[in-house]
C-alpha cells in the first residue's frame, strides 16, 4: 500500500486527520491495528523525536484516543472515549 492510501486509512481513527495520520506514518504506523497495545506516551515521544521538537500535548491525547479505539472491541467502545479531548488527564 502506498503512503497516501495508508494515511487515508489512518484517518478512520476518531480524531485523526491527515496531519496526525502523517505523524503516525512517520513513526512507523502503517495500519490501524499497528496501534493495538501501544503506549501512547511512547508514541508521542517517538513523534517528538521525529519532529525534532516537543509537539502540542493534544497530540498525546489523540494518541491515547487512537490506542483506546484499537484496543477496545467496537461493541464495548464508550462514545465519550472516542473524543480525543476527553483524554487530557490520561484516563
Amino acid at each position: 500500500m502506498e503512503r497516501s492510501s495508508i494515511i487515508k486509512e489512518l484517518t478512520r481513527i476518531p480524531g485523526v486527520g491527515k496531519s496526525i495520520a502523517t505523524d503516525l506514518y512517520n513513526i512507523g504506523i502503517r495500519r490501524i491495528e499497528d496501534l493495538k497495545g501501544r503506549d501512547p506516551e511512547r508514541l508521542y515521544n517517538e513523534s517528538n523525536r521525529f519532529a525534532g521538537c516537543t509537539q502540542d500535548r493534544c497530540l498525546l491525547y489523540v494518541f491515547r484516543c487512537a490506542v483506546y479505539f484499537t484496543d477496545t472491541p467496537p461493541h464495548m467502545r464508550e462514545a465519550d472515549k472516542l473524543k480525543w479531548w476527553n483524554w487530557k488527564n490520561g484516563k
